[in-house]
């Protein structure tokens, strides 16, 4: 663990020094809200991956589907919509016979790439310790 982030960790864990449970709960309470907001639109098996695809380009339906083989149809459309509806994502659709349909993060979208970013290198860290374990 860097230094930079181990100083983040002590800062945040110090707080509670001398403080009941519920002073901290409600020194916390606008964090809380912003984890539960963050969670609403981000939570699911699904979504974080799909934006993590998306956040390297362009890519038709077929394509995202074809990137995460057990997801259903009905989900990817269902989450694709979710993530529509919460202007990450940009679905656009082509005048051509057949319909051509593609879908792409907006600029605000990109705004997720540090969160994907620390969720990868911790889901890496955590694997690998485990995997330590198991030898």
């Amino acid at each position: 663990m860097d230094k930079e982030l181990q100083a983040q960790i002590e800062a945040f864990k110090s707080y509670r020094i001398d403080k009941s449970p519920l002073e901290i709960i409600e020194h916390y309470r606008k964090d809380l809200q912003a984890i539960q907001d963050t969670l609403d639109i981000a939570a699911g098996r699904w979504k974080m991956q799909i934006i993590a695809i998306l956040c390297n380009g362009e890519f038709r339906y077929s394509e995202l589907q074809k990137g995460l083989p057990k997801i259903s149809p009905r989900m990817l459309s269902k989450e694709l919509k979710i993530l529509e509806q919460n202007e990450l994502v940009i679905r656009k659709v082509y005048d051509t016979i057949p319909v051509k349909v593609t879908y792409r993060l907006t600029d605000y979208g990109y705004t997720l790439v540090p969160l994907i970013l620390e969720l990868t290198n911790w889901g890496k860290m955590h694997r690998e310790r485990i995997m330590k374990k198991e030898q």
